[in-house]
């Protein structure tokens, strides 16, 4: 149900101004964010067949505070997955009617104020009151992203990049843990609109999404008739406030050593100067990629980042945001090599240090 704002009075301009529960902002330990993540997987797993990296790639996301855009073929599993991490957080703020998950569906003829909100008069009240858009919920899923015009996707930015979005020149604060999942056709270039480099920035992650084996076509296919957002219904569900307590949970008690600090720039140098690539990262992703690895280390069970995680998300974070040569068909295997040197120098260091 779309919700409305009165027209009038001192603008809202950010999504701190946004009530908060109470303990909200308290503290919790890392085996408490641990458990919240692990309630979640567990959601996500029994829903979702055969997709467990995909999975753990998009609670990463979601406790590095990022979005994450995914590659795939219809029938994959993303809509499905998208609902099941809306589903499974409960809103504990009271009054603030907004939804857990909410669908935007991107289509050619979308217009902005379909995804922001619309302003509208009134009549009852005799004033203008802003009715929000999709946009407005904790779990967003951006289907077919491309398929709709680039004015249209621009009217995403704002709101991935500041938590916020501005209509007539009034800004509205989204909440603290808006998350959005975008997904994309690989095959089907028809009537599609290529990401610009700025859109891209603002995700987090790239995936590219496989068909599943042969074994978890069969045990999805063996769950008939029970339908699989069903399998979860029994398992524990997780509070909003739980979700923004385990994020600052990682970024503040999840070490990050100097030395991986410096890898990251190393990496980043490293691509630059590849002559197969035309396009280096921006500092930008480097500052994203810290929670992102926090994230991945407390998903892992650990208080500390390694040389593991570094590798292991490299081809993530760097993928969609560098242009290669024509000619280089993989830039993820070029992310791979350049990141291996300096992956290396890190283990090394903490193999000394340890």
């Amino acid at each position: 149900m779309a919700q409305a704002d009165a027209i009038g009075g001192s603008d809202r301009t950010g999504a701190g101004d946004a009530a908060a529960p109470a303990g909200a902002n308290a503290r919790i330990g890392l085996e408490q964010a641990a458990e919240v993540a692990r309630k979640l997987q567990a959601r996500l797993r029994a829903t979702v067949c055969g997709r467990d990296d995909v999975i753990d790639l998009v609670l990463i996301a979601l406790l590095a505070d990022g979005h994450i855009l995914l590659e795939d073929y219809p029938g994959s599993g993303k809509t499905t997955l998208a609902k099941t991490l809306g589903t499974s957080i409960i809103d504990d703020i009271p009054d603030d009617d907004i939804p857990s998950f909410r669908r935007i569906q991107f289509t050619p003829d979308l217009l902005p104020s379909d995804v922001t909100g619309v302003v509208v008069f009134d009549t009852e009240s005799n004033a203008f009151r802003f009715v929000r858009g999709p946009v407005f919920a904790y779990v967003v899923l951006a289907d077919e992203i491309n398929r709709t015009s680039p004015k249209v996707q621009s009217a995403l930015l704002e709101a991935m990049g500041e938590k916020q979005v501005t209509v007539d020149n009034r800004t509205y604060p989204l909440d603290e843990l808006f998350f959005v999942i975008a997904t994309q056709n690989p095959l089907d270039l028809a009537g599609t609109y290529p990401l610009p480099v700025a859109q891209l920035d603002r995700f987090l992650f790239k995936v590219r999404m496989e068909h599943i084996s042969r074994e978890a076509e069969l045990e999805v296919i063996g769950s008939y008739p029970t339908q699989r957002p069903d399998l979860a219904a029994h398992l524990p569900r997780v509070s909003r406030t739980d979700v923004v307590q385990a994020r600052h949970a990682a970024q503040h008690q999840v070490a990050l050593a100097q030395s991986v600090k410096e890898s990251l720039v190393d990496i980043a140098r490293a691509l630059r100067a590849d002559p197969r690539v035309v396009q280096g990262a921006s500092t930008r992703a480097l500052v994203l990629w810290m929670p992102a690895l926090q994230a991945r280390a407390l998903l892992r069970g650990r208080d500390h980042v390694t040389a593991e995680d570094v590798a292991a998300l490299a081809p993530f974070i760097f993928g969609h945001r560098i242009e290669v040569v024509p000619g280089v068909e993989d830039p993820l295997a070029v992310v791979t090599e350049c990141a291996a040197g300096p992956v290396e120098t890190l283990a090394r260091s903490i193999l000394r240090r340890g």
